[in-house]
């Protein structure tokens, strides 16, 4: 909102007015922004959970310090969502279509969390939201972001136009009173299925070669194709995100660090002069996802305030499936999602353990007449802990682990 009404005040030059169209200046505020708030609402919102008695419902699994979690204040997601909202409010432009996929995304998984923990909490019902109607929920937002990517006349990426040897066609610029010469490509918009993919030398992928026998009609399928793999990503990040929120600020810093990550990314894919140096793809109008994910940071930061060991608030449903639906949406908007079982190691890793003990407990049990396990609990936190690692220190290494994960996926820019 003042991002538009600065915009509008322009024509009247009021001093200082022109940093409100610095992309740079209105991420620094929207980080800033968020942590503050988040740590303004943070302790007020948690007030308020203990004296409604919304908290943690603990069983008993024999881990440590396990017991003494009970009746943390859970739902804690919804500082987190506010504190992303207002700062994008404020200083986003709010006409850019990434930016509402993005609120779009905010909100609506954010309802489902919250339904889901409201159920919990207030009905006693240790399940939650039913299965399949979270998996509705998720699909439906899949939807939404696929058709909307692609009928928005805006989802566009540009290509390198092209001359009749095959080379791409490109301009010098030399810069005065050096010898630095910079190639500026010719480019131009459409709308494209392309994805990038990691370590190979074109780098890129497009999900329409996959229907290639479609013949005429292969362009329309490669969007079915694409929307598929949208509502599977979605699903799939929003559930691992939703695993390893198990321990105290492990899903909040992991998602930190991944968010700084994609806001790299961003702001490289939507910059033509950075684009074109490190040949990825370039997206018009996706620089204007740093602001989000500025906010998206600085919520984080200050969550973590109050949800590091030993935490004070849970972010529960309500913040871990909206934590995994931004990073997967945020993903796929700057064509990114095929490096997220790289950037996201961690949720990839925590659901694979569950998957692989559901799966081999069923197998040894109608093999051998009782269940065996491969992990001594799963997620795969749990089992660290299973071993006897303080919480702390679990924490804290995955952390690490996430960090070396986001440098490797930088690296892959240039890694081919």
């Amino acid at each position: 909102m003042l991002y538009h009404l600065f915009e509008h005040l322009q024509r009247v030059e009021i001093p200082g007015g022109r940093l409100w169209g610095y992309l740079s200046f209105r991420s620094a505020l929207s980080i800033i922004t968020a942590l503050l708030i988040s740590l303004f609402i943070g302790k007020r919102i948690i007030r308020l959970l203990q004296k409604k008695q919304i908290g943690e419902v603990v069983r008993d699994l024999g881990l440590e310090g396990q017991l003494q979690k009970k009746g943390t204040p859970t739902m804690g997601g919804i500082i987190i969502i506010i504190s992303i909202l207002v700062p994008v409010l404020l200083f986003a432009n709010l006409t850019n279509v990434y930016i509402q996929l993005m609120i779009i995304t905010t909100v609506w998984l954010g309802m489902i969390g919250l339904a889901d923990d409201y159920i919990k909490v207030f009905q006693h019902n240790k399940k939650g939201l039913a299965g399949r109607v979270k998996i509705l929920g998720q699909v439906i937002l899949g939807v939404i972001v696929g058709v909307v990517l692609y009928t928005s006349p805006q989802v566009v990426v540009r290509e390198k136009v092209r001359g009749s040897d095959g080379l791409p066609v490109y301009r010098e610029i030399r810069t005065p009173g050096s010898e630095v010469v910079t190639r500026i490509y010719s480019t131009k918009p459409i709308k494209s299925t392309k994805t990038t993919i990691p370590f190979v030398k074109n780098h890129e992928f497009d999900y329409a070669s996959l229907v290639k026998f479609a013949g005429k009609k292969a362009e329309i399928a490669g969007w079915i194709v694409f929307i598929l793999a949208v509502i599977f990503i979605i699903t799939a990040v929003s559930n691992g995100a939703n695993m390893t929120d198990g321990l105290d600020g492990l899903a909040t810093g992991t998602s930190a660090i991944i968010g700084f990550t994609l806001g790299v990314f961003a702001y490289l894919s939507g910059n033509i002069i950075y684009a074109g140096y490190l040949n990825i793809m370039y997206i018009p109008n996706a620089g204007e996802l740093v602001v989000f994910m500025g906010a998206f940071i600085g919520a984080l930061i200050g969550f973590l305030w109050y949800n590091t060991y030993p935490a004070q608030v849970f972010m529960g449903d309500t913040g871990s499936l909206t934590l995994g639906g931004i990073i997967a949406v945020f993903a796929i908007i700057v064509r990114k999602e095929l490096l997220i079982p790289v950037l996201c190691g961690i949720f990839f890793v925590e659901s694979l353990s569950v998957m692989l003990q559901v799966g081999y407990f069923k197998y040894t049990r109608r093999k051998y007449g009782e269940g065996r396990r491969i992990f001594k609990m799963a997620p795969l936190h749990h089992h660290y802990q299973m071993l006897g690692y303080p919480e702390a220190k679990i924490v804290a290494r995955f952390w690490i682990v996430q960090v070396l994960l986001a440098v490797l996926t930088i690296v892959t820019l240039k890694i081919r």
